[in-house]
């Protein structure tokens, strides 16, 4: 049995806020499996790994011998969470979130135990309100607390509309708490107000209020914006092993700690031990590929992860990358750097239009893959391997 210091310093890994500490050292301390609740709206069929930080640590808490409930929004979906949103989000239908939350189901049990964990639907309990339990739900908050939302005093000050209907969003968050008689709930930073909401509810129904753990959200392969598909900068968890393993190779090596101590399953006296021995010289590639191999292995299987190296280091050996190329780091003003203007200060080129020239050639790979686009853009966070011709390399980082 894990003890409540030992089980705090796990819950508490990775996480940005804890709200608060001693009542969840008084909920561990009653020896009862707490319920842990996580809840996702199936807006989209296909989650990346940024969507999988709150469910490693839903994993983390099935671990340490607690009730994990996994609450799909097939309700809340079809309002539309307006977190972060400055214009109402078009709702989704019954049929639309019926068929995403199909395809969750599926994906989530890579990563959690099946036989402890309770997949929920926000429209059990939902579905049987009637039009005056909704007023009364509704009757519990001011609209002057909603506007306290961020988001929506933005929009109310930029006089942005703000449907009735999205006010009704972290009441209904809110209440599943209730519903479910939640000890702890899990979000992003950015649902903050959301499960501050569940609390509140929860003590309006006379219930003991459930602590908060919220969770980073993930930056992306640039190093700068959310992991997002619409940006991409993501990695998908059903994307092939060979890209998943490319993409994770790719990224900058101080977003690989951060990626590892979200994402990796390693105890973190492993994880402190890596960092001191990359401090001693060790090179960081070689985390980078045991952390790349341990996310395709968790999505596709061992032998997956296994063939994702191997074809990685065919592509260098074949393309015969040399170990002692020049790492260069250039800074980018705004958001990134065009290619040409990279190739152009990494000095692989001798100008700018000889960079276009090389691309329109077809004589630039990128991690061993040609590039022909001049638009192609390197991010803030970046950190690629580029060849012009046959014996130019460099590893180029953008800051």
């Amino acid at each position: 049995m894990t003890t409540i210091d030992g089980q705090i310093e796990i819950i508490r890994r990775g996480c940005d806020e804890l709200l608060r500490e001693p009542e969840l050292r008084e909920k561990l301390a009653t020896g009862r499996p707490l319920r842990v609740k996580a809840g996702f709206d199936p807006t989209a069929p296909d989650l990346h790994i940024g969507h999988t930080v709150l469910i490693n640590k839903l994993r983390q808490f099935q671990e340490l011998g607690h009730h994990v409930l996994f609450l799909i929004g097939d309700f809340t979906g079809m309002i539309g969470d307006p977190t972060g949103k400055n214009a109402t989000r078009p709702p989704l239908t019954r049929e639309e979130v019926a068929r995403n939350a199909k395809t969750y189901t599926e994906q989530v049990f890579k990563i959690l135990d099946r036989s402890r964990t309770e997949v929920v639907f926000n429209s059990t309990w939902m579905d049987k309100m009637s039009a005056v339990d909704m007023i009364k739900l509704a009757a519990t908050h001011t609209v002057a607390r909603m506007l306290e939302r961020d988001d929506f005093s933005k929009r109310y000050r930029g006089n942005q509309p703000i449907a009735i209907h999205e006010f009704m969003y972290p009441l209904v968050q809110g209440y599943d708490s209730v519903a479910l008689k939640a000890d702890i709930e899990l979000g992003g930073t950015d649902q903050k107000f959301n499960l501050l909401m569940g609390r509140e509810l929860q003590k309006h129904h006379g219930q003991a209020p459930q602590c908060i753990l919220t969770m980073p959200l993930l930056e992306g392969l640039d190093g700068v914006n959310k992991m997002s598909k619409s940006l991409g900068n993501y990695v998908g968890i059903q994307e092939a092993p060979n890209e998943i393993f490319g993409k994770l190779m790719s990224v900058s090596d101080e977003l690989m700690w951060r990626y590892i101590e979200l994402l990796s399953f390693e105890p973190l006296a492993t994880i402190r031990q890596w960092r001191d021995e990359v401090k001693a010289g060790r090179n960081p590639r070689d985390i980078k590929v045991g952390f790349a191999q341990e996310i395709v292995a968790r999505f596709h299987g061992a032998d997956a992860a296994t063939a994702a190296l191997a074809d990685f280091e065919a592509r260098f050996r074949r393309d015969e990358i040399p170990a002692d190329m020049p790492e260069i780091t250039l800074k980018a003003d705004g958001d990134g750097l065009q290619i040409a203007a990279v190739l152009k200060q990494a000095g692989l080129t001798a100008s700018t239009s000889d960079a276009l020239r090389m691309l329109a050639q077809g004589g630039v790979k990128m991690d061993g893959e040609k590039v022909t686009d001049k638009s192609v853009k390197l991010a803030r966070g970046a950190s690629v391997v580029l060849q012009v011709g046959k014996r130019k390399y460099a590893r180029v980082s953008i800051s």
